[in-house]
């Protein structure tokens, strides 16, 4: 079974969420996509993070592709960062092949990650494209590290059964939407 592994606060969850999830999916060919409501994010500021359930329920409410499964294991495992999570799940999932899936609005600032390289070095990495984030493939300290285990979008239906590091950069459409954005419409 092929997996994607989607984490994120989702404060709120949006449509732009949706796309990432689903062009994942449909280009990486996933037998599922694991959504991840983390509990919070040690990167942002947690005093304007909704509610845990209320960020799990409205991701349920707009993730409708029987394919993607919401979850927010994290609290569990009582774990905030992706690095030790990613290797919780692996132990418990031997036989699953996961890919690690970001937006590319992520990935300026992954290298500010904890464990980043273990990250990179764990599972292939699909980065799907955001806007104002395309050339991000180009310019952010994880490509630039880690350049030579870029594979070509054409190949990315490869990419769950190559060993890490390696990873691809899958453009499509983009939504302009962002929680950051629809937070400060809420609030002002």
């Amino acid at each position: 079974m092929t997996v994607g592994l989607f984490g994120g606060s989702f404060n709120p969850p949006h449509e732009g969420h949706v796309l990432v999830a689903d062009t994942a999916l449909r280009k990486l060919g996933l037998d599922q996509l694991w959504w991840i409501v983390t509990p919070g994010n040690p990167l942002k500021d947690q005093n304007n993070l909704a509610p845990l359930a209320e960020r799990i329920a409205l991701s349920e409410k707009i993730a409708i592709n029987p394919r993607i499964k919401v979850t927010a294991f994290e609290q569990a495992l009582g774990q905030s960062y992706t690095a030790r999570t990613l290797e919780i799940v692996r132990a418990r999932n031997r036989d699953v092949r996961f890919v690690w899936i970001m937006g590319a609005d992520n990935l300026m600032n992954f290298h500010r990650w904890q464990n980043w390289r273990r990250i990179v070095c764990m599972f292939p990495i699909a980065v799907i494209d955001r806007p104002g984030s395309t050339l991000a493939y180009l310019s952010s300290r994880m490509a630039r590290t880690f350049g030579y285990a870029r594979i070509d979008e054409d190949h990315a239906p490869a990419l769950p059964f190559r060993r890490a590091p390696a990873w691809t950069f899958i453009h499509g459409p983009r939504s302009p939407l962002s929680s950051t954005a629809l937070r400060s419409a809420k609030s002002g």
